[in-house]
């Protein structure tokens, strides 16, 4: 049996069902959080509640829940998490379970937003312009590089909490002046892309990609998209993969301007609209469970049909309270 761990599993029931159908007489689901009233917890085929992600007793009872459930591979569902199970990658492997994810490095610069910035530019990609300080956007407007509106958001942030559209230079003054972990990025009123991306966990090369055009967002991501292709944006892709050193799932957001991609995020995870890409046969699930065995896949890159649209709808998980774990 190969059994697989979520952590941080929140609201992301509709995963949890993706993986439960997939791993069906192969392994369990096993989903941890630190709330008992996290929904997608009673969706997988067993459950734990563990500490906050920063307390010093959750890598250990992590690997202790690990070890009960036989655990092959483990990934997380939010930002801030990534870097501390990457961190303890060599933990988890000494007690025979995969990290499904990138190095800390890789982990640590997707999830700063600046360092992101600084290595789509090193790099020779197309980036959102971005700022790190007043000072240095200041320099920018001076120069006529940047006009407003621009977007302020955290440095770390994670799922759009945070960000707000700045309209003035007065605006601006007032709100950095009771922040400091922020960053200030051109306004991109172009069309938004974003790509489910999976990076082969034994030969480390790209082997399946799904992009999406996103038709409307809330907190957390988007919640109506249509499926799309361009083969450009397969090779952008590709070249990102290879020059970041990104493996396992991993959601990317793109906005396109003039005819060229601009690179906005990455996130090294699964994206919160990867279901739109299993509904459309991109199946990342069996993908893990063969490297989980030790097999790499075959690439397989747009493979999917185009115009096919999703739409999230929310749902509910009823308990009576004495069955909360």
């Amino acid at each position: 049996m190969r059994n697989i761990m979520f952590c941080s599993v929140g609201r992301r029931g509709e995963l949890m069902k993706i993986f439960r159908k997939e791993f069906e007489d192969k392994g369990t689901v096993v989903a941890v959080d630190n709330s008992n009233v996290a929904p997608a917890l009673y969706i997988a085929e067993k459950q734990y509640i563990v500490p906050k992600i920063n307390d010093k007793r959750y890598i250990p009872i992590i690997l202790e829940i690990c070890n009960k459930e036989k655990i092959s591979a483990i990934t997380t569902l939010i930002d801030p998490e990534i870097s501390i199970l990457a961190k303890n990658k060599q933990k988890f492997l000494n007690n025979n379970v995969m990290f499904l994810g990138s190095s800390y490095e890789v982990s640590e610069l997707c999830f700063d937003k600046y360092k992101t910035y600084q290595f789509l530019k090193e790099n020779g990609f197309n980036y959102v312009k971005t700022y790190d300080s007043i000072e240095k956007f200041k320099l920018a407007y001076n120069s006529e590089e940047i006009e407003f509106p621009v977007f302020i958001k955290p440095i770390n942030g994670s799922g759009s909490v945070g960000i707000k559209k700045i309209n003035t230079f007065n605006e601006l003054i007032n709100f950095t002046e009771h922040e400091n972990n922020f960053i200030i990025q051109e306004f991109m009123d172009g069309t938004e892309y974003d790509a489910d991306v999976y990076v082969d966990m034994i030969s480390g090369k790209l082997v399946s990609v799904f992009t999406k055009k996103k038709l409307s967002t809330r907190i957390g991501g988007a919640d109506k998209t249509i499926s799309y292709k361009d083969n450009k944006l397969f090779e952008l892709i590709d070249n990102l993969v290879q020059k970041l050193g990104l493996i396992g799932p991993a959601d990317i957001d793109f906005f396109e301007k003039n005819g060229e991609y601009y690179i906005s995020e990455i996130n090294p995870r699964f994206g919160g609209a990867y279901i739109h890409a299993y509904a459309c046969g991109v199946n990342f699930p069996k993908l893990i469970l063969n490297n989980i065995k030790g097999i790499s896949n075959n690439r397989l890159i747009g493979n999917f049909e185009e115009n096919v649209v999703m739409m999230m709808y929310d749902s509910i998980i009823v308990k009576k309270a004495n069955d909360l774990i």
